[in-house]
């Protein structure tokens, strides 16, 4: 059997102020035909796994290219045409196959394509044919339109927020792929429209054990995959907004059904699925009056997983207008200040200027008067099983406070963003995070508690008072009852 596979990923913030090109995806992550390493990344893990299946005789795999942006604003036109003319130019060579299994996230915008992963999708289709199987997987924090489902024959995505399933969910859509291939089921998509936007993390109850049913579906036979897609509230696409997905063996009709279900059942966890969040002084209060530390506080707007600049000094000027000391804060983005702190080199002290560059929204500059405590070429930091380049990194310290400056954005996954760069997380009071959820994982083993704070920044974090313009259908918090004035339209 004869598979193809490749991979094309990014996370776009119509809103930000940030663009995207070719030069993003190469600094993040570009791995040619074969180059892929042996670690999973989030959205590219099909590559591994396909290997895997490959050695032991299963399959040849033929691998094309596999890339991803750090999430940020639109991709340009030149940017989107070259990855995907590039893709599809592999598949051509490639042929003929009998699968294809596509690791995409799903919430990709370009200057000339509202619905990236949809085109590819719709073109790999007319290029292997009604008869070959495709196999996708997403980010839920994606657009899930007719596209995708009307040509690909198998759709998985990450259950968890975070993240943390991306390996099983590449294992879960490759091994589905391979049996529809094989003609041993005969896959067939429903979904349901939640007409719903909200934040979903699974780490807390409702999510939880909404997770939980869905994966005990899929163990018990009743279904073949069951998904759900979050939406993704800083993209302006048609298909914004919380999707179900129910794959069955032949029984569309079922498959309906438990997806209308399920999706009510979601919608039913609208404005009470998100965490508390605190301002930022509240948060920081709370942090300090903890008996013990660390305090791990979320600055969950001012998150790059989320497409902004990841830059924003406005909790990090309140802490020290409130004369903290002990924290740590990771990351403020800055490359001209990490550029200024390498030349300066470690133990060096200068006034300098960092964070509150890209947008008036993300607060002013701070200038003070720092020591440069650590500087570091090519830094890194995990999540999961997957290696998160950080680029030239500085850690430097004002009035007791240590702030991890990089210069390629990256929302924190891991403690290890603070301890390879030799910050003593132990010994601090609070630790400031800028990430939505995707931090919860590795943090909740050692804080003592975990705070959300909001504060307004560039990411659009209210539907009600975003411009979208493509977006047509009702949903959730826009209207009260979508469904309702669906069904009266």
């Amino acid at each position: 059997m004869r598979v193809f596979c490749a991979s094309v990923a990014t996370e776009c913030n119509t809103f930000s102020p940030l663009r995207a090109d070719f030069t993003d995806f190469r600094q993040s992550f570009y791995a040619p035909p074969g180059q892929h390493p042996e670690t999973p990344t989030l959205c590219s893990a099909v590559f591994p796994v396909l290997r895997a299946r490959a050695r032991a005789g299963e399959i040849t795999l033929i691998e094309g290219t596999a890339t991803w942006a750090e999430p940020g604003g639109i991709v340009n036109a030149p940017t989107w045409n070259r990855l995907r003319d590039e893709v599809l130019e592999q598949l051509r060579a490639a042929l003929p196959v009998d699968a294809v299994v596509l690791g995409l996230h799903g919430a990709m915008i370009a200057d000339n394509c509202v619905d990236c992963e949809g085109q590819l999708i719709a073109a790999v289709r007319g290029i292997v044919g009604p008869v070959a199987k495709i196999g996708v997987t997403f980010d839920p924090h994606s657009h899930l339109g007719a596209a995708r489902y009307e040509n690909a024959d198998i759709i998985t995505v990450f259950k968890e927020f975070p993240h943390t399933d991306f390996v099983e969910t590449a294992e879960a859509c490759v091994d589905l792929t391979l049996r529809a291939a094989r003609g041993e089921i005969a896959p067939e998509i429903s979904v349901f429209d939640v007409r719903m936007i909200d934040v979903l993390p699974t780490s807390l109850d409702p999510m939880r054990g909404f997770v939980d049913r869905m994966m005990a579906l899929e163990r018990d036979g009743a279904v073949l995959s069951v998904s759900a897609i979050h939406g993704f509230m800083a993209g302006d696409s048609p298909d914004l907004g919380a999707k179900m997905i129910v794959i069955t063996d032949g029984r569309r009709a079922e498959g309906d059904r438990l997806a209308g279900d399920l999706g009510m059942e979601l919608f039913s966890f609208r404005g009470r699925a998100r965490p508390d969040f605190l301002t930022a002084r509240d948060a920081l209060e709370q942090a300090a009056r903890a008996p013990r530390g660390p305090v791990v506080i979320a600055d969950v707007w001012d998150n790059p997983g989320g497409g902004v600049a990841g830059d924003s000094t406005i909790i990090l000027r309140e802490a020290l207008c409130m004369g903290l000391r002990d924290i740590a804060f990771g990351t403020i983005w800055d490359p001209m200040a990490v550029r200024l702190c390498h030349a300066a080199g470690e133990g060096a002290q200068l006034q300098l200027r960092f964070g509150g560059k890209t947008s008036d929204a993300a607060g002013d500059p701070v200038d003070a008067r720092v020591t440069v405590r650590r500087v570091k070429r090519d830094a890194v930091q995990s999540f999961g099983s997957s290696v998160v380049p950080l680029g030239d990194c500085a850690v430097i310290e004002t009035a007791g406070i240590e702030v991890v400056l990089n210069s390629n954005r990256a929302q924190a996954f891991s403690p290890d963003l603070f301890t390879n760069l030799g910050v003593e997380i132990d010994v601090k009071q609070a630790l400031v995070v800028k990430s939505t959820n995707h931090f919860h994982g590795a943090f909740a083993r050692i804080a003592t508690r975990i705070l959300y704070a909001a504060v307004d920044g560039p990411y659009p974090s209210d539907p009600r008072r975003n411009a979208y313009r493509r977006l047509s259908r009702p949903i959730w918090p826009i209207v009260d009852t979508p469904h309702q004035t669906q069904e009266n339209a």
